[in-house]
């Protein structure tokens, strides 16, 4: 018995030497998070190329592979024959009525010739009538061909959008058929490999960015007022049984609403009951992991 209350004795001591030494306070913690992206397949296909492992880093934007992609630049190709038919079909409007317009300048011409003609009595009106009834027909059949014409290039033009249009998405398509990371990270997980069968909406990959780590905590009504989005607080990360390191952190969010404390969750004040939720933005040197516990200190 006596050597159990040595024993309780010691570890009183001890803990409330540690205690009391400052490295056990803070003010609240949480749990370490990172943005996670999960890429995957937009297109459907043969996986050509996905040479990408575990662990490596990727570049927001910069292709990791790539998805069969060889009947598109077949369809594309037929498109654009098809498109230089139909442009074939197009008239030049200007230069198919140049021959009318001739006419009717010529026409015209001697239109004014036979007028003063008439005027001095050298023709007669019925050779002046003949001219003016030959010059509304030509300008009839001008106005005619015209139309025609420009009709039929309308028509054309709009077969041609059509067909510019269905090229577009193809060149969609192929561009979908590009694997790529939207952020720059690393990758978690490996969900495909070369030469699989991808189809839309399979997951291929997922990917982190562990550089830049947030780290959710929740602290109380009363340390609201001490805390401001862009302050600088002292955040730690587990390193080992009993020790911790410490980084520098910058405050990046706080949540607006109140809400009950999760049962994994402890801050200065265990018995309060409603928390703000806090997101601390944290430089990662390589030592902090997702989902590892993390302490924050407001100066």
């Amino acid at each position: 018995m006596k050597i159990n209350i040595l024993l309780l004795i010691g570890v009183t001591a001890t803990l409330i030497i540690s205690c009391g030494d400052g490295k056990g306070t803070y003010d609240a913690s949480g749990v370490f998070e990172a943005r996670e992206v999960t890429v995957s397949a937009r297109a459907t296909g043969e996986l050509i190329q996905f040479a990408i492992e575990e662990g490596q880093k990727v570049e927001a934007g910069k292709q990791v592979g790539y998805i069969d992609t060889v009947q598109l630049h077949l369809k594309k190709v037929q498109l654009l024959a098809s498109m230089k038919a139909v442009e074939s079909r197009q008239y030049n409007v200007s230069r198919q009525i140049a021959s009318i317009q001739q006419q009717i300048a010529t026409q015209k011409n001697e239109q004014k010739r036979f007028e003063n003609l008439v005027k001095s009595n050298a023709a007669n009106q019925k050779q002046l009538d003949d001219i003016n009834a030959q010059i509304s027909i030509l300008e009839k059949q001008l106005s005619a061909q015209t139309e025609t014409l420009e009709n039929n290039n309308r028509s054309v033009s709009g077969e041609s959008a059509g067909l510019i249009a269905q090229v577009a998405q193809i060149d969609d398509q192929i561009q979908k058929s590009i694997i790529s990371s939207p952020i720059d990270g690393t990758v978690l997980s490996k969900y495909a490999e070369q030469g699989e069968l991808a189809t839309q909406g399979r997951m291929l990959f997922k990917v982190a960015d562990i550089e830049n780590m947030k780290l959710r905590v929740y602290i109380t009504a009363d340390q609201l007022t001490s805390l401001k989005i862009g302050q600088p607080v002292k955040v730690y990360a587990d390193q080992g049984k009993s020790d911790r390191k410490e980084y520098q952190g910058t405050v990046i969010w706080i949540s607006d609403k109140a809400e009950f404390t999760p049962k994994s969750i402890q801050t200065r004040d265990e018995r309060a009951n409603l928390v703000y939720a806090v997101k601390v933005d944290v430089k990662n040197d390589g030592y902090i992991k997702k989902g590892m516990y993390g302490e924050i200190k407001i100066d």
